[in-house]
């Protein structure tokens, strides 16, 4: 197993500066990781700095709350586009999806993968808000909008990933759509215990400590 070709290397607190960017870029590369993953302001910067690499660059929209109207969040995606992104990780509106707005919810989904055209699109569920039918309701929604994949969380909730919610997601979207996990997910152990369920991509800030750690100290309690 190539964990390193699971993860999305991601930097997105409030706090980063391009110095914080240049560096997860280089990180990106000297790893082999499948992406890093930005926020929009720093598209531009994360394209140029990984042009002749083989690290796609994924951006967040709408991040982290969901809650942007619809015309803002096709705009953010339009533009990360044009600044270089390869994929867009977008929240979906929770609020919306709890009123069971669910025409509202799918038409903006789908608004912003029509703009992105072939690029990935991502849908942030952010599961430690939403009940099990309403997990299975944003992977349907999800699934008939056009996105490429589901992703549990945005790392700034109340909490990230887990194996419930997960395997929830799994049993729903099955072979139709992929899944990322994100949120929590610091350790060899766990990456590996989502992709074993079925997840494709991870996202992560720990992506080298989930790289580098060496088979001894994962298999030390397998003898």
């Amino acid at each position: 197993m190539e964990l390193n070709r699971y993860i999305d290397h991601t930097q997105l607190k409030a706090t980063a500066t391009p110095e914080d960017i240049i560096k997860l870029c280089n990180e990106a590369k000297k790893y082999k990781f499948y992406a890093v993953c930005v926020n929009s302001c720093y598209v531009f910067l994360a394209a140029n700095e990984l042009k002749n690499s083989d690290v796609k660059i994924a951006s967040v929209v709408g991040f982290p709350l969901g809650a942007n109207n619809c015309h803002s969040k096709v705009c953010e995606a339009e533009q990360c586009i044009k600044d270089g992104a390869d994929e867009i990780d977008m929240v979906l509106n929770i609020g919306l999806l709890k009123a069971k707005l669910h025409k509202s919810v799918r038409e903006e989904i789908a608004a912003v993968k029509e703009v992105i055209g072939s690029r990935i699109l991502k849908v942030i569920l952010e599961t430690c808000y939403l009940t099990d039918d309403e997990i299975k309701m944003a992977c349907q929604i999800a699934k008939k909008a056009g996105a490429n994949y589901v992703k549990t969380s945005t790392g700034f909730g109340t909490g990230g990933a887990t194996e419930h919610a997960v395997k929830i997601m799994v049993e729903e979207v099955g072979d139709s759509l992929k899944i990322k996990a994100s949120g929590g997910i610091k350790d060899t152990a766990t990456a590996k215990k989502y992709i074993e369920l079925g997840v494709s991509r991870i996202g992560t800030s720990s992506g080298i400590e989930i790289v580098t750690t060496t088979n001894k100290d994962t298999d030390e309690h397998t003898y």
